[in-house]
């Protein structure tokens, strides 16, 4: 019955905090709007420690049953959106507690807010607790690989529709501030339950949000309010820093703005962050470095797969200064014996994807030393995934990936599943269309287990798939963690 579900969902908002009490029949009201119902019938039960999937789960069978919307994923998060935006504060009232928050401490505004994007669905718990998470350990340090499957496959049917729908330029992009309340359409997610807090980075007006798919704790969003494109320039470490002095227990890092190395929305400039320390923020600096003209901050190559330059300093101004040099000098370095082009035939090659944190009193950036060139060897990229390791990762590696953070595609769970089967039961990997892709490297990663058995099988696969990653770290290093590589990366630092 329509009632029971609309009392339970109301009485989650008010459980949460999403919804004042004294809201509750104006919340009522709304819900029975959007459904085009007239008559409410209070429930006599009592509803507490409300399940939020369940209820939704009840309210959207009920929206297909009244023909509201279609039976389709993409239909129903657009609906179930709209429902939890009856529940939802104001984007003043949101942005009012936040800064109150703030004043006792930017972790208690940042904990309210995180909770308030996860309670409002916005980021919704139930999936992205179906991602798989787990740890390799490597010679770099611990690193994190995830299988992603918090992103809803869309059915033929919203798919037909997306490509029939009409062209729309608003909100330009998923990352500008006209997201805000947007009700969405088949080709863009509804963003009513979004709420995002303005502040001001480098003298201009910015955006802070939360990932809605959350691939490491308080994956934050940090975005310029203006649709204007990625650009890695001097004013990019002003912005890392002006976020960092604001929540100094978050980091905050950028992807590159070239493609290839760079990140999937260069169109919009915006940055990532959160509060996690990533395997490349644990590696120490193997070899100290001192740059002329800035002899005060600490400076050294970093023990990781690709190739990063840590500087350090009390005084984030110096950094900032540092970081612009190194970053003018790699764009214009050439180095033909380490196959390090600054251009060919005047496109550009070298970029960065720097890092900033706070650590202790002490400012802290990684810059990440990045190349897009391609060769008919490697048309997708030297430096990027090499074609034997795209059975687990083709895509770019960008930010996250460089900070030691596998993002890796939904398909794998089923396809690792079928390969332990094969493998315990001694099939043929390559008879077997959806996993023949992984026949080589089974074959050679097989010889070295002396006993695979069902209770071991499943972490085995887990490790291969960790070497996979940081194998895949390693191709996109400019210098390698070779002798030969690591005296490339020094002339390098002799340039500066």
């Amino acid at each position: 019955m329509l009632s029971n579900s609309i009392s339970k969902l109301v009485q989650y908002g008010i459980e949460s905090g999403l919804t004042p009490a004294c809201e509750k029949n104006y919340t009522i009201n709304l819900l029975l709007d959007v459904f085009k119902e007239d008559e409410y019938v209070e429930p006599e039960e009592n509803y507490a420690n409300v399940n939020l999937e369940e209820v939704l789960a009840e309210l959207l069978d009920e929206a297909v049953k009244r023909e509201l919307i279609t039976d389709s994923v993409v239909y129903r998060d657009l609906f179930d959106t709209k429902l939890m935006n009856c529940l939802m504060p104001r984007p003043s009232q949101v942005q009012k507690e936040f800064w109150d928050r703030y004043e006792e401490s930017p972790e208690k505004a940042t904990d309210y807010f995180y909770k308030l994007s996860q309670d409002s669905d916005y980021i919704r718990r139930y999936r992205v607790k179906k991602d798989q998470k787990w740890a390799v350990e490597s010679e770099y340090g611990d690193i994190d690989i995830t299988i992603n499957l918090s992103k809803p496959e869309k059915d033929p049917k919203a798919i037909a529709a997306a490509k029939n729908a009409k062209a729309s330029s608003y909100p330009k992009c998923l990352l500008c501030p006209e997201n805000e309340g947007y009700a969405g359409r088949v080709n863009h997610p509804a963003r009513e339950n979004h709420r995002i807090i303005p502040i001001t980075i480098n003298d201009c007006p910015w955006g802070f949000q939360y990932s809605p798919y959350v691939y490491y704790n308080e994956h934050c969003i940090v975005f310029n309010s203006r649709h204007t494109p990625m650009k890695i320039e001097r004013n990019t470490f002003v912005k890392l820093f002006d976020f960092v002095k604001l929540f100094p227990h978050y980091f905050l890092g950028s992807n590159a703005d070239l493609p290839i190395v760079g990140g999937s929305i260069l169109s919009h400039d915006h940055f990532q962050g959160g509060h996690y320390t990533f395997a490349m923020a644990k590696a120490p600096i193997e070899r100290h470095v001192t740059i002329p003209g800035y002899e005060d901050a600490e400076a050294g190559i970093v023990k990781w797969p690709l190739s990063v330059l840590r500087i350090r300093h009390k005084d984030e101004k110096r950094l900032i200064d540092l970081a612009s040099h190194i970053l003018e000098v790699w764009r214009g370095y050439t180095d033909e014996a380490a196959f390090i082009f600054a251009e060919t035939d005047g496109e550009p090659h070298n970029t960065i994807t720097p890092i900033a944190r706070k650590v202790g009193d002490t400012f802290e950036l990684d810059l990440t030393l990045r190349n897009n060139i391609t060769t008919e060897e490697h048309p997708l990229g030297v430096y990027h995934p090499h074609a034997q390791y795209h059975h687990i990762k083709k895509e770019n590696i960008g930010l996250i990936e460089v900070m030691g953070l596998a993002v890796l595609p939904a398909r794998l769970k089923e396809e690792l599943e079928i390969l332990e089967d094969y493998i315990l039961e001694g099939k043929d990997v390559a008879s077997n269309e959806k996993i023949e892709k992984h026949a080589a490297w089974v074959a050679e990663f097989l010889p070295k287990y002396d006993s695979i058995t069902r209770e071991n099988i499943h972490g085995i696969l887990q490790k291969e798939v960790g070497i996979v990653f940081t194998h895949v770290l390693e191709d996109a290093g400019v210098y390698k963690c070779t002798p030969e590589g690591r005296e490339a990366f020094m002339r390098f630092v002799e340039a500066l």
